[in-house]
């Protein structure tokens, strides 16, 4: 959640929900203000309308102000409960508003609602700084750290005493005067410019990539894609045409079966070129002003790069051991991808055709390889995989592993009719949380998938604060007269959510400030999840035919079994390439602003990406590290692989569904966050530190 990340960046506010803040705002009729009684004190959605969002930022910041500064001017020797819990403890409204606003900003915005981010931004920049650059509050938590060895805390009080100390150096509490002034000018600056990358590339993203006026052009495209196409036309009052979407469910399966290869490259070339375009919705100045403003701060917190600050707090610790990484993959993964290549170009040599394969022609004719090497496609697939279907399968898997059970709630308000709400409960009754689950692409939602909270789990003081957690997809829409039926690439992105979903609602930490992990940590537990999507066993429980609710045949399972190795070179290097782009913007060691595609030509040019693949994304529309929570911190997801790879060997080893070793997963990793140091907590699991070999293995490239 991005506009969450402005408070907790460097300070991390907390969420305890004691409610005790409210009497004199109760007539006001702002819903943030009151206290919630619905079913598990959820958001009364159906109250919240737009203009009580800034009201309810003021309010909050003001209250937070006035619980730091009884904390400042406590007279008392500093003690753990009376800084460090106390500082859990505040800014409680806030967090409550923020969780709300910063989740439906990315899910279901609107014009009114990016006007409100756009102004909160830069309140919330300089709120967080007058709390992390308060030399009297820090003065209090640096006596407890430097004291720390006699305070008797335990392993997870000291490892939260450690992270606020760290979390005041990083942010800016050993500068001097003057740089505190010209860093407090580099975060407002920053805070805004962010939100307006992201603005920017919902607008592009919402784009209409292709019209199809001439029914001859839909040459090769599946009747449900050519459907899908037709209604999307009309909502977009382009009656008797056909419309592809900058949305992946939309244009993805364009591009692998339209027999047109020069609409092909039309609407991937729209799609890759988005925030690229000569319209006001141009990222190029604003990300390259980003990355200088890292830069500058990094500089000012005494770090050479940003990627220096960045990974000091997580596994990799120094850039170098990124690049190092990216490297020892990239070198067997090229080797693949040009093997792929080749074997693409001989079927475009058989057809009777001249070209050369081009980036917009890898889907088309990858799955015409799939087709004679596996005698399988995407479209064999989808009727086994309607969403709900699969969505219940994921859920079964969670509940074989963990004991746990979701059951669905139609009492409890949602933001958007296409939102489906359950509550987790242990094997014996006792609730656990609440699930939302919201799949469909729509304008007001930004593309991708994720995960996030309308309120994180806690139990200070033996209060158990319950979580509620969402998660989000653009997924393939029902169309009239056919249910959602998703892609494997889909399947395989509703497990990795609700893998987080999971270390959300499982978390059983006392602190909310534990629960923050280190980014190439964090998508441990929801890769480790993808790996049950295809196994036999499991495809055997929820992969039934949409129309017939017959199993999927042995024969399709066998296929998918014998092509799981298959374009793994070309999937690595995209993402390869993307990771290194991420690694060399925030690398840079001046402020001068770049020229975007001359800087990108090089950093893709040096790392020898053969023309037919493109970067999995481009700088104008990397919203992970220009508008999200991943500067620096791409390569995590391919580092957390080799995690969730030797630890799913475990399964693999003694069952997929043993319960000593789901009981293990559970307790030191979705349980514990990051209570711990998580390597600490991961070999308590695996009994070793992770080996590269299990992931190798996994695509083929060993």
């Amino acid at each position: 959640m991005k506009y969450l990340m402005l408070l907790t960046l460097f300070f991390p506010i907390t969420l305890s929900f004691g409610l005790n803040y409210l009497s004199e705002q109760n007539d006001t009729g702002n819903p943030f203000f009151t206290e919630w009684k619905t079913p598990f004190a959820t958001p009364p959605f159906n109250d919240i309308k737009v203009e009580h969002f800034l009201p309810a930022y003021e309010e909050g910041m003001k209250q937070h102000k006035a619980e730091i500064d009884a904390i400042i001017n406590n007279t008392e020797k500093p003690t753990f409960i009376n800084t460090i819990e106390a500082l859990e403890k505040s800014g409680e409204l806030l967090t409550k508003i923020d969780y709300v606003f910063s989740s439906l900003i990315d899910a279901n915005t609107n014009d009114e609602m990016q006007k409100i981010a756009t102004t909160t931004a830069p309140m919330l920049s300089k709120h967080n700084d007058d709390i992390n650059l308060n030399p009297k509050l820090f003065a209090k938590v640096k006596e407890l750290y430097d004291h720390r060895d006699n305070l008797k805390l335990t392993v997870e009080q000291n490892t939260v005493l450690e992270n606020y100390y760290k979390g005041f150096v990083r942010g800016g509490a050993n500068l001097t005067d003057e740089q505190k002034e010209i860093f407090r000018k580099i975060n407002e600056e920053l805070s805004v410019i962010t939100v307006k990358f992201g603005e920017n590339l919902l607008k592009e993203t919402n784009a209409i990539g292709l019209v199809v006026d001439n029914k001859n052009d839909l040459a090769g495209l599946p009747e449900d894609v050519i459907n899908s196409a037709a209604e999307m036309a009309k909502s977009k009052k382009q009656e008797s045409k056909w419309v592809f979407t900058l949305q992946k469910p939309s244009f993805i399966p364009f591009l692998q079966y339209s027999e047109r290869r020069e609409l092909r490259e039309k609407v991937f070339k729209a799609y890759i070129n988005r925030g690229n375009n000569d319209n006001d919705n141009n990222n190029k100045k604003i990300l390259s002003k980003i990355a200088a403003l890292r830069v500058q701060r990094a500089n000012l917190l005494g770090y050479k790069t940003y990627a220096d600050f960045v990974l000091e707090r997580n596994m990799a610790k120094k850039p170098e051991n990124v690049y190092k990484f990216i490297n020892d993959l990239w070198k067997p993964a090229i080797k693949s991808a040009n093997t792929e290549v080749n074997d693409m170009q001989n079927i475009i040599n058989k057809e009777g055709v001249s070209f050369k394969l081009e980036a917009w022609d890898w889907l088309c004719y990858a799955e015409k390889v799939k087709k004679e090497k596996y005698a399988l496609d995407e479209e064999m697939l989808r009727p086994y995989f309607k969403m709900e279907n699969v969505r219940q399968g994921a859920f079964d898997v969670a509940s074989k592993l963990y004991g746990i059970k979701f059951i669905e709630r139609n009492d409890i308000q949602v933001y958007h009719p296409d939102v489906k709400v359950y509550e987790v409960k242990e094997a014996d009754g006792k609730h656990i949380g609440i699930f939302y689950s919201d799949y469909y692409p729509r304008d007001s939602k930004r593309s991708g998938a994720w995960s996030g909270n309308f309120r994180n789990q806690s139990n200070m003081e033996d209060k158990y604060i319950a979580p509620l957690v969402f998660n989000v997809g653009n997924f393939s829409k029902p169309t009239a007269d056919k249910p959602s039926l998703m892609s494997v690439d889909e399947v395989s992105t509703l497990y990795h959510e609700l893998g987080h979903g999971l270390h959300s609602l499982l978390s059983n930490t006392v602190y909310l400030s534990s629960q923050s992990v280190p980014r190439d940590f964090v998508e441990l537990p929801s890769q480790i999840m993808e790996n049950w999507a295809l196994e036999p066993e499991v495809l055997n429980m929820y992969a039934k035919h949409y129309k017939t609710s017959e199993p999927m045949p042995q024969e399709l399972i066998d296929k998918i079994r014998n092509s799981q190795l298959f374009n793994q070179g070309f999937a690595t290097i995209e993402y390869l390439a993307a990771s290194v782009l991420d690694m060399d913007w925030h690398t840079l060691t001046d402020t001068t602003e770049k020229d975007v595609p001359s800087f990108e030509k090089n950093s893709l040019s040096n790392i020898g990406l053969i023309s037919q693949i493109e970067s999995r994304y481009q700088s104008t529309n990397f919203a992970h590290i220009f508008s999200g929570g991943y500067p620096a911190g791409y390569y995590s997801y391919i580092w957390a692989e080799v995690l969730d790879a030797d630890a799913f060997e475990a399964f693999k080893e003694k069952g997929l569904f043993d319960q000593a070793t789901a009981a293990s997963f559970r307790k030191n990793v979705l349980e514990r966050g990051g209570s711990e140091d998580v390597m600490v907590l991961y070999k308590k699991f695996r009994g070793a530190e992770p080996k590269v070999d299990a992931l190798l293995k996994r695509k083929g490239l060993n």
